[in-house]
């Protein structure tokens, strides 16, 4: 699930080439301690009221297993330089942020590309971070139920892109199909609990409409989702 990560409103740091001793001394060790690595593609910092409460900042990674037609990232998720990098090496890059994370309730948000196909990752940050930091992701729920369970354990909160309610809509729109995602919602809701949960429901040109969202937002509300947000996609011509 692509995330917009051009804002110009937000710091950006950008990835030094891998070369050198640095990037065989991460994989080393990595490698030595069978540890799972984060294939990062961009680190965002001091962004607010776009990826969860208080001051976040935004950790993008590799791979996505839908074909959304209008993907914000899609190139950036082609042809990024993937950097594969441990807890360890994250948690130092980001810790710079930990006054604004704990004065303001933040913390790392975790996208992409789709962020629950990096599950396995989230419960050594985790230990790094503490309890005190806020983990998001952004994800589609397009993944396996072991992911999500995976997550839920380490995740404090998820924001959902549902894409649309109607399973025809979420196929040509996305190439995938709605009922994995809507069977892991369901899931989550049992598992985390509403509260722990943000939909957003988008109007996409051309392939939904306002009706369609409206049934969309009903449906969701029926099955139990509180927090939701409504916003249009807006293509450059």
């Amino acid at each position: 699930m692509g995330q917009d990560l051009n804002n110009n409103n937000h710091m950006t740091m950008e990835k030094p080439e891998e070369t050198g001793d640095e990037t065989l001394r991460i994989s080393d060790r990595a490698a030595e301690n069978k540890e799972i690595c984060f294939p990062l593609l961009s680190i965002s910092r001091l962004r607010m009221g776009t990826d969860g409460r208080g001051i976040t900042t935004l950790v993008a990674g590799a791979g996505c297993p839908l074909d959304c037609r209008f993907c914000i990232n899609k190139e950036m998720l082609e042809r990024g330089r993937v950097r594969s990098v441990t807890s360890e090496w994250l948690y130092e890059e980001v810790s710079c942020d930990e006054l604004y994370f704990l004065s303001t309730g933040g913390g790392v948000t975790f996208g992409g590309g789709e962020a629950l196909l990096h599950s396995a990752f989230y419960g050594a940050f985790r230990k790094l971070c503490g309890s005190s930091w806020r983990l998001s992701v952004e994800t589609s729920l397009a993944v396996p139920r072991s992911n999500v369970e995976m997550a839920a354990d380490q995740i404090d909160e998820f924001i959902v892109d549902c894409k649309d309610m109607d399973p025809d809509i979420y196929n040509e729109y996305t190439g995938g199909e709605a009922a994995l995602m809507l069977g892991n919602l369901r899931f989550l809701l049992e598992k985390a609990g509403a509260e722990r949960i943000i939909v957003r429901v988008p109007l996409i040109p051309g392939y939904n409409t306002e009706k369609d969202r409206e049934r969309s937002v009903k449906l969701l509300k029926e099955m139990g989702i509180k927090r939701l947000e409504l916003f249009d996609y807006v293509i450059k011509q």
